[in-house]
């Protein structure tokens, strides 16, 4: 029996952040780059790391590790980001470093453990677990949504 005759599966975009290991679903991931030179937009909440363009797209970048309510990064070294897209607006995911694509059974999903922190089980649809660490599966729509909500604010 082969891995499809499970059930469905799904690919995932893998990065790091903060030393925790997050997965994207690919369908949503539109490209990965390094931010070159962005630009900072006055009076936006913290999570809102500037504006640039890309390509001719204007995109807002999102520090997920604030976003997390994760320690900013003690390193030097440049970060990615994540290029994803919500209602025709463009966004730029800031992560420490990107990883692989991994597919795997939705059937092997488990929901959030009930000690994870709040601010990472908003953002989380579930974790799956690898040989030697948990994935967290970001939903996009939340992670942007929350954008959204402190903009209007």
């Amino acid at each position: 029996m082969n891995g499809n005759e499970t059930g469905t599966q799904r690919e995932y975009v893998t990065a790091q952040i903060g030393g925790e290991l997050i997965g994207l679903p690919i369908l949503r991931v539109q490209d990965v780059f390094i931010p070159e030179r962005p630009t900072r937009v006055p009076l936006a909440p913290p999570e809102i790391a500037g504006v640039l363009n890309l390509r001719g797209r204007i995109v807002t970048l999102i520090d997920m590790r604030r976003r997390l309510g994760l320690a900013p990064s003690a390193e030097d070294k440049p970060r990615m980001a994540i290029g994803v897209e919500m209602r025709g607006e463009s966004y730029g995911l800031l992560i420490d470093g990107i990883g692989e694509v991994l597919r795997l059974d939705d059937e092997a999903r488990e929901p959030n453990p009930v000690n994870l922190d709040p601010r990472l089980a908003r953002v989380s649809t579930g974790i799956h677990r690898l040989d030697d660490q948990l994935l967290m599966v970001i939903d996009v729509d939340r992670v942007l949504d929350i954008a959204v909500e402190s903009m209007a604010a």
